[in-house]
């Protein structure tokens, strides 16, 4: 720590940390004061947090509000809603740094100490006694909870050899090993998962919330504890007659629902932030309609039936579709001899795992398959960004033509030059393309992409049918129409 923090009781008795509003100012109290000068300074003043992106309008204003008064707050939200990111960024709104009795487990403020340790320790050296300095980081501590996490591990236990080594009888709170709440003690405790958490457990949270003290192996323990409470949920557990006890949901002052992005613009920034696209070997480009599609595959994926939607359809999907994409397209620029890594559709279908990982489905999706769904799903996005961009363009030639027996075969493999040229022979697919804008002619990485977009929202309308190994011919009703021309 720098130089200039005061190392005794004394020189922080003579320094401004010793000024009636800051020696003895709650971490409620310090959070509320950084935020009004924040909210003071900023421009935009629900752009709090970096990197948390969609929340401006929603969920941002509404954790302002509890953090001006000064309450426990939970988040309610499936996963990938950004929760913990967001309790996380909570620490920027913490001094950087606070004075502690050195060697306190519980974080004691020289001013007003609530353990035995440190007001023993004051009590013998005075204004000698050292002073530690703990950083924001520091006071911030996260718990995931699991239906086996104790109230020691919460709150603490009496430790027998801490005991015989100081000659303590085990009534005595030097006896105490403290749990990870006292040890967050002037600072903010993250639970993850509250309803998760044993019955017992919670009661132990709503005592220390409720009254300050617990009784640890039936010794009471006064511990009046200053922490910025801060939980987090699924919508689904968090209901009086699910898991949570009803004390305990009382004592939480604010409730706070988040939600996935609202927008596919806003969930295309997201990604755009989040995915690793930065690669070392060659320049990467990624086509606009690409990254829609990719952002479009979780829009859809969380309005099909055949998916959990108690369980949700992760922001990670996108981000890590996003990543093998480019993954595939970077080893397909490495055995074409290609400079820049441009992806296209079938890198899409080449990220599959990227998508089945993300979902859960119910009874009738899992008769259908992940992989069979992911495909559905990919058809589906690549339809709607298509529709977005061109809706209503006549491709008719194109049916036709492949109608009238023509296939492709499309690998991710090939360079996008041998590709594009493959494509010049369905009529009017390349004028498609270029009447549509979706790219300049001269750009054959893009204009490739472009081509099985067009193909992609063909096979998603059941006017032409594509095989998992890429290849595009007629459709299927069509096949049965004319079985003996094949």
């Amino acid at each position: 720590m720098s130089s200039h923090y005061p190392e005794t009781f004394g020189g922080l008795k003579r320094s401004p940390w010793a000024e009636p509003g800051r020696a003895l100012r709650s971490v409620k109290d310090e959070v509320r004061a950084n935020l009004l000068k924040r909210l003071d300074r900023d421009d935009d003043q629900f752009l709090l947090f970096e990197g948390v992106v969609g929340y401006e309008d929603t969920v941002m204003p509404q954790i302002v509000n509890a953090l001006l008064s000064r309450h426990n707050l939970i988040l309610l939200g499936l996963r990938g809603q950004a929760k913990s990111r967001i309790l996380r960024a909570l620490t920027t709104l913490l001094d950087d740094a606070i004075p502690i009795v050195a060697g306190s487990e519980v974080n004691d403020n020289p001013f007003a100490p609530i353990s035995k340790f440190a007001r023993g320790m004051l009590e013998e050296c005075g204004d000698a006694t050292r002073i530690d300095w703990l950083d924001r980081d520091s006071r911030f501590v996260e718990k995931l909870a699991t239906p086996d996490v104790t109230v020691a591990d919460i709150i603490g236990d009496v430790d027998p050899i801490r005991a015989a080594r100081g000659g303590h009888v085990l009534s005595d709170e030097l006896t105490i090993h403290y749990g990870m709440l006292p040890r967050a003690n002037r600072g903010i405790f993250a639970l993850n998962e509250l309803p998760d958490l044993a019955g017992k457990v919670q009661v132990s949270l709503f005592n220390i919330m409720q009254e300050g003290d617990v009784q640890i192996k039936g010794y009471p323990v006064r511990l009046p504890l200053d922490v910025l409470l801060c939980f987090t949920a699924n919508p689904e557990d968090y209901t009086a007659r699910g898991k949570i006890i009803t004390p305990l949901k009382d004592r939480i002052g604010s409730e706070i629902m988040t939600h996935y992005p609202e927008t596919v613009e806003i969930g295309m920034a997201i990604t755009g932030q989040e995915a690793w696209t930065d690669r070392d070997a060659r320049e990467i480009r990624v086509p606009d309609f690409i990254a829609e599609v990719v952002e479009r595959i979780a829009f859809e994926a969380r309005t099909d039936k055949r998916i959990d939607r108690r369980s949700g359809v992760s922001q990670r999907m996108p981000i890590t579709v996003m990543e093998n994409i480019v993954s595939n397209a970077e080893r397909r620029s490495i055995l074409t001899g290609e400079r820049e890594i441009v992806p296209r559709i079938g890198d899409i279908y080449a990220a599959l795992p990227a998508i089945t990982g993300k979902i859960e489905l119910e009874y009738e999706g899992e008769l259908v398959g992940g992989h069979n769904i992911a495909r559905e799903l990919i058809r589906r996005a690549a339809d709607s960004t298509f529709q977005e961009r061109a809706g209503g363009i006549n491709a008719d030639e194109v049916i036709m033509w492949f109608d009238a027996g023509g296939a492709l075969q499309v690998s991710d493999d090939v360079a996008a030059d041998a590709v594009v040229e493959g494509f010049s022979t369905v009529p009017s697919l390349i004028s498609l393309v270029e009447f549509t804008g979706l790219a300049r002619m001269s750009d054959a990485p893009v204009v490739a992409g472009a081509c099985e977009l067009i193909l992609e929202s063909l096979v998603a309308r059941r006017k032409i049918s594509r095989t998992d190994t890429g290849l595009y011919s007629r459709s299927i009703e069509e096949k049965r129409r004319r079985p003996f021309q094949d």
